[in-house]
């Protein structure tokens, strides 16, 4: 999804028209193709602040770092919240209450942007448990490779947007609900060919195509 300046509303409330779609089955570097020249189309280079929102896979950011060097880099702050519950389940397996204390502390640090202060504390459990430890580590080197992507209450003094809710519903409007249903087999070729088509109806450039076929 790309925002251009003049479709954010005060307070950083999206324009709910101001959505555009592209999507395919392809490689990650024929996706920031794509982005790309989505962004490009959408305004890009006439926004005021320029801004890649995804999650902690490093090949969204080194796309980012790619097709838009300089702009401010988000991790979607629900995927980070979903990493601590994961760690908290794995540590109180089976105790939701113990689960959800440890969530209050530890998700507090996260919204709050005080990722270092996170770091230090997943470093001070105490675990005899092999798995644990590891995930622990994982989970520390995470949010300490994402810090400056995670200052959530600087980004919302800017009315940046901290999720990716609109991406999510989306992909799942767009295509899991015309390509994912029970029984459906798809070749490639055939998928991207119903989703160029979906996404076009999605835009509103439906017959725009077909006008431009038939010319």
């Amino acid at each position: 999804m790309c925002v251009h300046p003049n479709e954010m509303g005060p307070g950083g409330v999206r324009n709910p028209d101001s959505t555009s779609y592209s999507g395919a089955i392809e490689t990650a570097q024929e996706f920031g193709k794509r982005i790309y020249w989505e962004a490009w189309k959408r305004g890009w280079s006439r926004a005021e602040k320029k801004v890649v929102l995804g999650d902690g896979a490093e090949w969204i950011w080194n796309l980012a770092q790619q097709y838009f060097p300089g702009a401010i880099q988000i991790v979607d702050l629900y995927h980070a919240r979903q990493r601590l519950w994961a760690l908290a389940r794995k540590l109180y397996p089976n105790q939701e209450a113990e689960q959800r204390r440890w969530m209050m502390i530890h998700q507090d640090m996260l919204d709050e942007g005080k990722i270092e202060n996170l770091v230090s504390a997943l470093g001070s459990i105490e675990t005899g448990r092999v798995e644990i430890t590891e995930e622990i580590r994982n989970k520390s080197a995470y949010f300490a490779t994402h810090a400056e992507r995670m200052r959530y209450p600087e980004f919302r003094r800017q009315h940046l947007f901290v999720g990716s809710g609109v991406i999510e519903a989306g992909c799942k409007t767009v295509i899991g609900s015309r390509c994912k249903q029970s029984g459906m087999f798809w070749t490639v070729r055939g998928a991207n060919a119903i989703l160029a088509l979906r996404c076009c109806q999605f835009d509103g450039r439906f017959e725009d195509y077909w006008e431009a076929r038939r010319a």
